[in-house]
This record gives C-alpha cells, structure tokens and sequence, in this order.
C-alpha cells in the first residue's frame, strides 16, 4: 500500500509540475513520471492512446488549414455582426457565439479574435464586460463535449464501444448539446447583473478619471468587419463543413460504410497448442489473424469511425490547399494548429502515465472503490472534474479516466450523463482563454483576483459544469 500511494504521488507530481510549465511541458514532465514508474518501479507500461492521438492531428490539421486559408476569419466576422446587431444581449450572445465556433473547429483556440470585440461591444454599451467575457470564455471550452471532431467526444465513443456500450457520435451530441447549452444559458443568467454597473463601480470610475487610461480603454475599436474576405476562403468554410456533415452522415448510417473482413476470438474459446508445446489463446491467434476452427471466426466489420474521421479530415485539408490557396507553411504556424500540436503532446504524456499507473493498481481500485461507483454512479463526475483541474485537457481525461469507469462497472449510460463533467481546468485560472481574456478586457472587471480561486470565471464555470452535468445525465437516462 505504501508503495502505491508513492507512485500516486509521483503521477500527482508529474502532472502538477506540468501544469506549472504548461504547454508542451505537461506531456513532457509525464514522461519524466513514466520513467520513474517503469525503471524506478518495474511497473508494466499501459498503453499510449494513439487513435485519439491519430484524430486530433488529423482535426486540428484540417482546422489549421482552414485558418490559413482565411475561412476562420469569415466565421469570426459573421459571429460579430450577430454581437453588433444585438450589443444589450451581448451576454447570452457572446457565449454562444463562442461555443459553437468551439463546436465547428473542435478547439477553444478559435476564440482568441472574437474575444477583444466582445469586450470592444460590451464596454461601449455600458455593459460590465466581465459579465459576457467570462461566460463566453468558458463557453469556447464547453463546446469540446459537444463537437464531432474534438478528441474528447471521438475518444469517448472509440472507448465506449471498445468496453460493450455501442454509441456514435451524433446520440452522444444528442445528450451533450442540449445539456451544455442550458448549463450555458444558466450561467449567462447568472451573469447578467453581475457586478456594480460601470457606472457605479469605483474602480472603474477612478481608472476612467486618467485621460491615458480612457484613451486605452475607449480610444481603440475592435473589429473583423473592415477585412476583406475572399471567395477562396468562404469555399474553404463550405468545404470544411461538407466534412464534418459527411462525418455526421457516416456516423448515423454505419451500413453506408465499406466493411472489411477481421479475425475474432470466439467467446469462451479456450485456444489451442501448437506442436511445440506453445499454448496459444484465441485472443492471440485473433490478433496474428488466424482463423482455428472453433477458437476464431472471420466477420465482416464496417469501417471504424475513428478512421472515417481520419479520412475525411485529412481529405478536405487537401482540398482546401488544392481549391483555395490555403498555405500549408501559413497553417503550422497558426495558432489552432500549434495549440492543437500541444494538445496531442500533452494526451500522449498523460494518459499514457494514467494508464500506466491504473492497470497495474486495477483490481485494488475495483475492491477499493467498486461498491461507492455502483451505488452512486454520478460520483464518477467528481473524479473527472478533480482530474481536469490538474490536466488542463478534456480529451486526456476522457482518455486517462474513462477505461478505469468502465473497468469499476460504472454503465455506459452512466458515463455519457457525466460527460460535461470532465471540464474543470476554469478552477484555476491558469488556462490561456481565460488569461487571454482577462488580457482582452480593457476595462479590468475581468480578473482572476486576489485570492486566485476568486476569479472572473469560477462563478460561470460551476453554474455551468453543474447544470451540463445534471441535465446530461436525466436525458443519458431518459434515452439511452
């Protein structure tokens, strides 16, 4: 027991260090924890999530590209005229303007440009930009539960199937787009009369009386609108959305897909022995794709949607570059593709640890923790939230946690309900949308605080974490 706490602590570590660094750093210091377990230790080394992986360059390279071809730009200027027709309900607007460029790209990163009009909007309407600020910020993270090509929903589908709960990723958005969406609107009704008024607010009145700092806040206009956006960009939008529409499609009508022929272990088989006295199991044979009369069996297996994403993604980035001047040079030094980047180094290092670590202290969990989960199924939530405070990354919680759920015996069901649950990083004000954010509001009611957890964005983030999670899992029970 001593021992395992000691490697527990040397995974908390690894992962708390990370976070310090931030970036890359988090999947690199992982790695740093893997070693100590495996060399220090002699613990077997799990196995490092590399469909995931495989899906979020494939993503977030199609992203990449469509942000070099300009496409990103026209989406952020059609989002702005939405906010600049309706500045009194820029509360409500703005977080949903950024959920669901969030849901089309399949990152939070897309925000960056919207942000600063947000705020430019709110401050001349006289509107507390704190108000709609903070909630669109944890909006442009919310829509990762709820995008068909973010690593968090493929990874949750690819998992699930693998442990017996057939879903696709169109029911899963059927629970986690309506559940995200009211724990937003919560949350921007909680928002609305947040603060004093800026007219009333002290603070604000006393940084407003120095002509320099009312120049800063009032002298600079911040807009899209003035920027030209060319016909290859727009086609690159249409492109782009024609992909995730056919994603959708597959994913919805799976016979449509090519099957192809794949060697399974027979259940219950008991395997055979070679002449050499080599005792071989029907899972092995399986995986060496050799059919034994009785031990494996060729079936005919549509094709995986992991790859159909794959497939689709890399094609239409090529499109793009062939049809609409999009410069691949232009896209890697992008900012959606570089945090995406960042993001595969940091699922690689740390579920590749969590794994290591839980399958070797598997049984004990399931002794230790088995009958909590089965009687209070929703308590997994916890543990996913907890974990995403330290990770800063919902596709590596889905990827770290989500095996340990199913092997405890938590229901499919279960785990779909509790999906908004692995959003937790807004806890500590440390993530680069809400520091970007606090950056972009010129006004400064937008901050993190003195205390650091009595930030901006902790009232926002737990309103909307917790509505998500309860709607989530009455519609996971009610349908599924």
């Amino acid at each position: 027991m001593i021992t395992m706490i000691l490697e527990l602590l040397i995974v908390l570590l690894a992962l708390y260090v990370g976070s310090r660094y931030g970036s890359l750093a988090l999947g690199a210091i992982s790695g740093i924890g893997l070693a100590l377990l495996v060399f220090a230790f002699g613990m077997k080394p799990g196995t490092p999530p590399t469909d995931v992986i495989y899906i979020i360059i494939a993503a977030v390279t199609c992203a990449g590209i469509l942000q070099a071809s300009g496409g990103m730009d026209w989406l952020i200027q059609i989002a702005e005229r939405l906010l600049r027709s309706h500045p009194d309900r820029i509360t409500f607007f703005a977080p949903l303007c950024t959920f669901f460029l969030t849901v089309l790209v399949g990152t939070g990163h897309v925000v960056y440009t919207l942000m600063p009009i947000i705020c430019d909007i709110s401050l001349k309407k006289g509107i507390r930009p704190e108000r709609p600020c903070a909630v669109a910020s944890i909006a442009s993270q919310v829509g990762i539960t709820c995008s068909p090509i973010a690593a968090a929903v493929v990874a949750f589908v690819t998992i699930s199937n693998a442990n017996g709960f057939d879903i696709t990723i169109p029911q899963v958005l059927m629970v986690s787009m309506p559940a995200c969406l009211c724990g937003l609107m919560a949350a921007a009704t909680c928002s609305y009369k947040r603060g004093l008024d800026l007219d009333k607010d002290p603070d604000f009145q006393k940084r407003l009386a120095d002509p320099a700092t009312r120049e800063f806040m009032y002298g600079n206009n911040a807009t899209t609108l003035d920027k030209e956006i060319a016909p290859e960009a727009k086609r690159a939008v249409y492109i782009f959305l024609a992909a995730i529409g056919v994603i959708v499609l597959f994913a919805i009508f799976q016979h449509l897909l090519p099957a192809f022929s794949e060697i399974h272990a027979i259940k219950g088989a008991a395997g055979i022995t070679t002449s050499a006295g080599v005792t071989l199991t029907a899972e092995q044979l399986a995986k060496a794709h050799v059919v034994v009369s009785g031990v494996t069996e060729s079936k005919m297996v549509p094709l995986k949607m992991n790859l159909v994403i794959q497939i689709v993604m890399i094609t239409a980035a090529a499109l793009m570059i062939i049809l609409c001047k999009a410069s691949p040079k232009k896209a890697v030094s992008g900012a959606v593709w570089q945090s995406g980047m960042v993001a595969v180094i940091a699922i690689y290092g740390i579920a590749w640890l969590a794994d290591t670590y839980f399958s070797n202290y598997m049984d004990v969990m399931k002794e230790g923790l088995g009958g909590i989960v089965a009687a209070h199924h929703w308590a997994i939530a916890l543990v996913f939230f907890a974990v995403s405070v330290l990770i800063n990354s919902q596709g590596a919680v889905v990827v770290s946690m989500l095996p340990l759920a199913y092997s405890l015996g938590i229901p499919g069901v279960a785990l779909l309900g509790v999906l908004p649950s692995v959003y937790g990083y807004f806890f500590i004000p440390n993530y680069p949308s809400d520091i970007a954010t606090v950056n972009f509001d010129r006004s400064g009611t937008t901050v993190i605080g003195k205390y650091l957890l009595n930030h901006s964005f902790m009232m926002p983030g737990m309103v909307s974490v917790t509505v998500s999670s309860i709607v989530a899992y009455v519609i996971a029970n009610l349908f599924f």
